[in-house]
């Protein structure tokens, strides 16, 4: 089904600076957010503390590439999350959420189901890639990863809905 009044929305934003902004903006903010639960309020409540960047570190190693922490900074930081992360739900999971869906849920839902995606992605596959324990053998490292991808997806999406509301 397509949708054909003048008032429907595209599938996908038209890439440009705009959008590339936005997701850079958005992208920053869901990554600390994440940073922020994973690195000082969860250690600060009891609970694990992430290290996003030793993974993306263990990933280059797996493949043979220089996994200083410079080089696991910048893949988690700037490639995953102000770059591949946002790219994923402006040009494959809104989209298919769309279609398959629609948008009968309030944003807060498909933006939720997105930061589990990532999650199942991350912690599931990459670190099955990286050499690691699937799921790293569901310890507290587990859990703590799972609310802050989701808490990464909420934030991103509110954000690109507060840029685009502008």
């Amino acid at each position: 089904m397509t949708e054909t009044t003048a008032t429907a929305r595209p599938l996908f934003p038209k890439p440009g600076i705009a959008v590339l902004g936005a997701m850079f903006i958005a992208g920053a903010a869901a990554t600390m957010a994440f940073d922020l639960w994973g690195q000082l309020i969860s250690p600060g409540i009891g609970w694990a503390a992430l290290s996003p960047h030793g993974l993306a570190r263990s990933l280059l190693g797996s493949f043979g590439l220089p996994n200083g922490d410079f080089a696991g900074y910048f893949v988690h930081f700037y490639l995953v999350g102000l770059l591949g992360y946002p790219l994923g739900w402006l040009y494959v999971f809104r989209p298919a959420w769309r279609l398959v869906i629609g948008e009968r849920l309030a944003w807060i839902v498909p933006a939720a189901v997105y930061g589990f995606g990532l999650w199942v992605f991350a912690i599931g596959g990459i670190t099955a890639v990286a050499g690691l324990p699937f799921f790293l053998n569901f310890t507290g490292i587990t859990w703590v990863a799972l609310i802050g991808h989701v808490l990464y997806g909420v934030v991103l999406v509110a954000v690109l809905r507060l840029i685009g509301q502008r």
